[in-house]
Formats: structure tokens, sequence, C-alpha cells
């Protein structure tokens, strides 16, 4: 190995006392292959085999808490305990390759599509549909339904404790139920749920210490996270102000880790914060040595993701580069960091071992990866 790269392969121990063996991360990637029933499949299970080996931890695609969250076809399901079986099999697929298995916990809210949740029914914090062509208005969820979904959180702890994972993370990023309840452009409640910006952080809050609760009652040392997108378009969402309270509500709860979800790295505030810094380094700046944080976004080569660990964040995540090379971390340690593969040719998918319902999305979707004409 480069030895300039030898940062991104120490060891690092998390708030928990879980040891991760270098300071990458697998981020978690909807890949639509589940089976209807929500157990995982086989090509899942082929997938994250093929992805586990070099990272030090696997965050997994996210996994809904109770029926109405289902947010997308293929999803597989952490909401009974018939699901356990599946959910074990998928850690020790990931633990056998090496690496930390960590379960994303979800609830998909008003973007679940009416046709994979019961009776068509989509909830919300509020009765606002989202802002996109053909969106269906949500009904808003009663207080003790919002009460039921927070011990859905932790039943689904529960369920991935019995089902030997290393952690959970709680998914409220990317415009999910966590997000819109703090979000004041979805959240128009006038009781304890809403209003100001501490009754909008109550259900995310109230679901992080549910799961914390949870994850206290396993019998080895168990990982607890949150993702969060740090800011929203548009002029009545989220600010970068409002996010450093979310943070210092979440490090006062005790969290392992926050994972913040950005499309590229590098990104500059719009709100809350200026300029001078990227949202990344306004996180470290004001919270690093109180919590530790997951970094993501557009990085692809070593030397992308050695400079994003040099600008002081301690754990970083790759997404699509470990689905277009899933030997990235191998290929750095070994000193063949200049093999490291960036884009697809249409020919790569039985190679690469990816399913065939994320093969057909990554064909479909113009630019969402960098997909090249095979030679």
């Amino acid at each position: 190995m480069n030895t300039k790269y030898s940062p991104l392969f120490e060891s690092f121990t998390l708030k928990s006392g879980v040891s991760l063996k270098n300071r990458i991360v697998m981020a978690p990637m909807t890949h639509w292959s589940s089976h209807e029933d929500g157990t995982v499949s086989d090509a899942e299970i082929k997938y994250y085999a093929r992805r586990s080996k070099g990272v030090g931890m696997v965050i997994t695609a996210c996994v809904y808490v109770t029926p109405n969250g289902k947010g997308f076809s293929g999803e597989f399901a952490a909401d009974t305990d018939e699901m356990i079986p599946s959910l074990r099999r998928l850690a020790a697929t990931i633990q056998d390759q090496g690496a930390k298995a960590i379960l994303q916990i979800y609830h998909g809210g008003r973007s679940c599509p009416p046709e994979e949740v019961p009776n068509g029914e989509i909830v919300s914090a509020s009765a606002i549909a989202e802002d996109r062509e053909g969106a269906k208005v949500p009904r808003a969820l009663t207080d003790a339904e919002i009460e039921g979904i927070i011990r859905d959180y932790a039943e689904a702890t529960r369920r991935a404790i019995e089902a030997g994972y290393d952690g959970v993370e709680i998914h409220g990023a990317n415009g999910y139920l966590l997000q819109q309840f703090f979000s004041p452009s979805s959240n128009h409640r006038e009781d304890r749920w809403g209003g100001s910006l501490e009754k909008r952080l109550a259900f995310p809050i109230a679901v992080a210490e549910a799961v914390k609760e949870a994850a206290s009652h396993a019998k080895h040392p168990f990982v607890v996270g949150y993702r969060f997108s740090p800011e929203e378009p548009g002029d009545d969402g989220i600010t970068m102000e409002d996010s450093y309270r979310l943070v210092e509500a979440l490090i006062d709860r005790g969290m392992d880790y926050l994972h913040v979800s950005l499309q590229d790295f590098w990104s500059l505030p719009r709100r809350g914060a200026n300029e001078s810094r990227t949202r990344m380094e306004w996180f470290h700046t004001r919270y690093g040595s109180q919590m530790t944080f997951i970094g993501v976004g557009g990085l692809h080569t070593a030397d992308d993701v050695l400079k994003a660990h040099a600008s002081g964040i301690p754990l970083i995540a790759l997404g699509r580069e470990l689905i277009i090379d899933p030997d990235w971390v191998e290929k750095v340690e070994q000193g063949r960091a200049e093999e490291i593969q960036t884009t697809l040719t249409p020919l790569d998918q039985d190679r690469l071992v990816i399913p065939d319902h994320l093969w057909e999305r990554i064909m479909a979707m113009k630019g969402w990866f960098p997909v090249v004409e095979s030679e």
C-alpha cells in the first residue's frame, strides 16, 4: 500500500465500544431486490457478500419498521418477528466477510408509493403532499399512531439485536418520515409534535430515545447511528441552523455517529451558515470533538477519499463507487489504487454481482451512474 493512504486503514472505535478495522463504510443503497413478503433474496445476499470484504462497516439498505412505512418495491422488512431469520441471514453474510453489519431502519411517510402500503393510504406529519407532479396528499398521523411508530422503531431494533447485527442506523434523511416531522415545510401541526423547532424535533428525538433504550438490552456492544440531510431547498425548509439543533439533541442522546447525507461531500451551505466552509466542515468544526461523523457524497478515487478524511471527518462512506468497484478497499490496501474503476459499462452486471432490479434502474436513470460504452 502507498503509505499516504495508511490513515484510511487505521482502526476506529465507536462510542458503544464497537471497533471498525478501517475508516471506509459501505453507504446504504436501495436495490429494489427483496422478495414481495419482505424477506431477503439470494440476489441481495450475493450483492452484499461481494461488497463486504474490505470495508470496516456495512450499512444496509433501509428496512421498513411498520407496513405503512414501505417506501420502495423490493424493500426488505423488520416489521415482524417472522423477519428475524431473513435479517439474520444478511447480518451473517456481511460479518462473514469481516465487516460490521448495521441495519438501517426506516419509515417512508408521504414518500411511500400508495401501492406498497396497506389500503393505499400514505401518512405523514401533516396533510401536505410532496412537491412533485402527481404526489398524493397524505393523512396526518394521530397522536396514538405516532406513539405506535416510535414503538415500531424500538421493536425493529430488538429484532436487529436478535438477528445478530452490530447496530442500527435511524434513517432521518432524504425527505422521509422523520425529516417530514422535522421540516417546517411538511410539518404544520399545532400539537406536541409540531409548531416550534423544539416540537418539530420531538418525534425524531423520541425515536432516537426509544432505539437507544432498546439497544441497551443487547448483550454485546451495539451501535446506534442517525442519518440526516442538513438542508432542504426552498425558503421554508430545514436550514443548517435547524440541523445544528438536531445534532445537539442527538449528541445529548448518545448516538454513536451521525451520517450526513449529501450528494456532494464538498457542498456549501445554502441557509443558516456562511459559505466560508463546506457543510461537513461546519459540522466537524462545531461538533467534531463530541460526535463521530460519517461523510459521503460523490467520492470515487482513493485520493478523493483521502482528501475527505483529511478534512477531519473520521469515517467516509462510499455508495455508488462500491457498486462500480466492489474491490475498492482491497485495491487501495494492496497498492493498486490506480486500478480502481470509476465507470460502468452495459456488460458489467454479472461481473459486479448487481441484482436485476438495481441494474435495470442504473441503466434507465441517465446520469445516476457514470455509464460508458464497453470497449
